[in-house]
């Protein structure tokens, strides 16, 4: 596949991702992932500002991708970590409110996050964050994606929520269960081919 033809699958995958946090999921401030709630919790107990833990997240598990995953996947990371980014900072200050009740704008932002998601694993690239924990798990002992990256994100969530707000945190495990399983669905399509971009890399 052609870096043109790639580039524009996984934008427009990133987009989606994008997407369905700031319009569907950030409206009713359900976390979309485990790296968000590290940064809530630490920001709750010690006051450590957002940016920093994500930003120190991001750069020690890219730095892993690099030796996992190999030098290609991580710049494809980068590139979809930045597609995000724009697309959230763009529709964010757009939304004024949210588009439904929390349980119809649950299923529609976790279904599309999956969809998403799925799509960058599929192709060998990652969202940033536990995606990337997730890949690299999944390629040295085999399990699916999905439900490494659910089990991640599952615990991360749950401690969080525990400490700060339960039932926020609740309606994230909901939609990292709908969205995982969404991922696993998508990679698992033509299971031969199940992760042939990542070996590649």
């Amino acid at each position: 596949m052609n870096v043109v033809r790639k580039g524009t699958i996984l934008g427009v995958a990133a987009s989606i991702q994008g997407l369905a946090m700031s319009v569907f999921l950030f409206p009713h401030f359900i976390p979309s992932g485990g790296a968000a709630s590290v940064s809530v919790l630490l920001n709750y107990l010690m006051n450590v500002p957002f940016a920093i833990t994500l930003w120190v997240l991001n750069a020690g598990l890219l730095l892993a991708a690099v030796k996992w995953l190999g030098k290609e996947n991580t710049i494809w990371t980068m590139y979809c970590v930045t597609v995000t980014s724009g697309v959230v900072n763009l529709t964010s200050s757009l939304i004024t409110s949210t588009v439904s009740i929390v349980f119809f704008d649950l299923l529609i932002g976790s279904i599309l996050f999956g969809i998403g998601i799925g799509i960058l694993f599929r192709m060998g690239a990652s969202s940033g964050g536990m995606d990337i924990l997730a890949l690299i798990i999944s390629k040295l002992r085999g399990y699916t994606p999905g439900k490494t990256l659910f089990v991640i994100n599952g615990n991360l969530l749950l401690l969080t929520g525990i400490v700060v707000d339960l039932k926020i945190i609740l309606f994230a495990i909901a939609c990292q269960f709908i969205g995982t399983r969404i991922l696993d669905i998508i990679c698992q399509l033509e299971l031969k081919r199940n992760f042939t971009s990542i070996e590649d890399h």
